[in-house]
């Protein structure tokens, strides 16, 4: 009869509960089973393991000979959750890390940082922001509107911007240490609007001032005014004015929403938590940020200098096509399903 290996383990193990040592119980298998039925090396290494208290009969994982696994499986365990770890993946699927990292590359696979939200969306809010773009991309279809919009938002200015740099550097030696500005760091509020053909109006606020909803409102009524000059109506009637901005307090209150009604503009709808649709957010403030890169103020009116430089350098194309996103990211909250998309 032939004999496995799993009948030698078994005599082995009862060779050591006999007390014999490896050489008896080597000698003692062999003449049982035939000359070259047990290596003294093998009786050895499972001497070792019995006297650690390891009884187990069953072989140990190898490096290089991990078990065999379906793409599938692997598959299924990121559809669960796309962040695990290389070596948590192989632990549930009992393979060594190296085969994990193998079949990732030939799935074609790549690994990107995790990117930091504004919010973690509820199914409320994602509905909400779902519904707003299906709201907005109707109107878009029916007119045309976005020359029509006005849209606003704050930003903080901070005196002092570092810059982050690369640099060139021996193997193993660190680059650069940059610290990070403070955000207790001296700074000022840029209350800014504009539309497709650039900056209407902006505003530094002073250290001590705060926005509030009577503050909102004279802001609003200084860029009415602003807009008789810049953007005079042709035509009969007012001037149609389309107003995005997003739901701080002060904007959504009952009498800043009075006050707008009263100005004849019609407002455009924004869900919460969604600079992806808010224009100054995801197209301005970005630029002017990078503007902003590696310079330092001293005094407020250079911040106001800065900025004037900034809104002059930017053609009206550059407002244009800020405006002009929005129907593309409307979809793309739809086609999330009101989730954040990768931009």
């Amino acid at each position: 009869m032939a004999i496995s290996k799993e009948h030698i383990r078994y005599a082995i193990h009862f060779a050591f509960h006999l007390k014999k040592n490896t050489a008896e119980a080597t000698e003692m298998i062999c003449a049982a089973y035939g000359e070259n039925a047990v290596s003294h090396v093998t009786c050895k290494r499972w001497y070792k393991n019995f006297r650690q208290r390891n009884f187990s009969l069953e072989d140990e994982p190898r490096a290089g000979r991990p078990q065999k696994f379906d793409t599938d499986e692997l598959q299924a365990l990121l559809d669960v959750n796309s962040a695990q770890t290389e070596e948590e993946l192989a632990k549930q699927l009992g393979v060594t890390r190296q085969a994990i990292s193998v079949r990732l590359h030939a799935m074609g696979k790549v690994q990107k940082q995790g990117r930091w939200v504004p919010h973690k969306l509820s199914e409320d809010n994602k509905n909400r922001r779902c519904d707003t773009a299906l709201a907005l991309l109707s109107k878009f279809w029916k007119k045309d509107f976005l020359h029509k919009i006005i849209t606003g938002d704050e930003k903080w200015i901070v005196y002092d911007n570092p810059k982050r740099r690369k640099s060139w550097v021996d193997p193993g030696q660190p680059s650069t240490w940059i610290p990070k500005p403070n955000i207790h760091a001296k700074k000022v509020l840029l209350c800014i609007w504009w539309d497709c053909k650039g900056v209407l109006y902006y505003e530094l606020l002073q250290p001590d001032e705060t926005i509030t909803a009577d503050r909102y409102k004279q802001q609003l009524t200084n860029l009415s005014d602003v807009l008789e000059e810049k953007r005079p109506c042709t035509g009969q009637g007012s001037r149609k004015v389309l107003l995005l901005h997003d739901n701080a307090r002060p904007h959504v209150v009952k009498a800043t929403q009075n006050h707008i009604f009263s100005l004849g503009w019609e407002l455009v709808p924004h869900a919460a938590y969604s600079p992806d649709m808010a224009p100054s957010d995801y197209h301005l403030f970005r630029s002017l940020q990078h503007h902003l890169a590696d310079r330092h103020f001293e005094r407020l009116e250079e911040i106001r200098q800065c900025i004037d430089d900034f809104n002059a350098s930017k053609p009206v194309s550059f407002y244009r096509e800020g405006i002009r996103q929005l129907p593309k990211r409307w979809q793309k909250v739809i086609d999330a399903n009101g989730d954040y998309y990768d931009d």
